[in-house]
């Protein structure tokens, strides 16, 4: 199986027009031509995660996450980017990054999050039509039974491993419909608001925006890391199902820059 193989199946599930203006996923170094020796599945890249792609014999990483996200100007190892594209081309490891593309495709990055809630009857919202595909920025459904504020702030923290929730004043009342958008998503809050939804979970949101919201809407911010963990499992999926026989590896090295101390 080729590496181009695999990069066209993560294509035609989460189509790169999808992405946004200011994204660069796709193909981001190395030579679609080689066997696949096996595949790597990550947030980030960085030397670690390339160290563990060389351990564990594999020729490409498929993150979600760019390494090249801004043009470099220079590869002299000044930083931790050019670092890992030098130890990645000289060990001919590729790198493929699945981004908004992956946010904002059905079955991606947010229907994940509420498959780890138990969410039903999902849909998308803030939709959008890219060519003839659907898409959007977020996901709302139902949960399977109401629940009250503070148990679904556990609920949530458990389901994702976070260690501390940032939420604004308890809802009084039962929470049953959320909304939900992965990484950075406060420009969805209006969005999620005027669509009835009890509680918006994400992963990361300015401080401004936790005001004017009390008893509206249960605001629950886990972590960008956090909150995106599982499209590993995503990648996953779709590469055991349309290139099988491919070894994928999901990475065990955490790259969370943040620490709860």
């Amino acid at each position: 199986m080729k590496i181009r193989q695999v990069l066209s199946a993560l294509e035609e599930f989460a189509p790169l027009p999808l992405q946004e203006s200011w994204d660069n996923a796709g193909l981001q170094l190395g030579l679609t031509e080689a066997d696949v020796s096996g595949a790597l599945l990550c947030l980030d890249v960085n030397e670690q995660i390339v160290d563990e792609a060389m351990q564990r014999g594999c020729n490409l990483i498929v993150s979600h996450h760019p390494l090249l996200f801004r043009g470099l100007k220079q590869i002299s190892g000044a930083d931790y980017v050019q670092r890992s594209v030098v130890k990645a081309l000289k060990n001919d490891i590729a790198v493929i990054s699945m981004h908004t593309n992956m946010d904002n495709a059905r079955g991606g990055v947010n229907w994940k999050m509420a498959e780890r809630l138990g969410m039903t009857d999902c849909r998308f919202f803030a939709q959008k039509q890219v060519g003839d595909v659907v898409a959007g920025s977020g996901v709302i459904g139902e949960l399977s039974e109401p629940m009250a504020a503070d148990d679904f702030v556990l609920m949530v923290k458990r389901q994702f491993d976070v260690e501390c929730a940032q939420c604004n004043q308890l809802l009084q009342r039962p929470i049953r419909r959320v909304a939900l958008c992965g990484g950075a998503g406060d420009f969805l809050l209006d969005d999620a608001a005027s669509l009835g939804a009890d509680a918006f979970i994400t992963g990361e949101m300015h401080y401004h925006q936790y005001f004017g919201y009390e008893q509206r809407l249960q605001i629950c911010v886990i972590g960008h890391y956090q909150s995106e963990q599982f499209t590993a499992e995503v990648f996953r999926d779709v590469i055991q199902r349309a290139c099988p026989g491919v070894n994928t590896f999901i990475a065990e090295t955490n790259t969370n820059p943040i620490l709860y101390i």
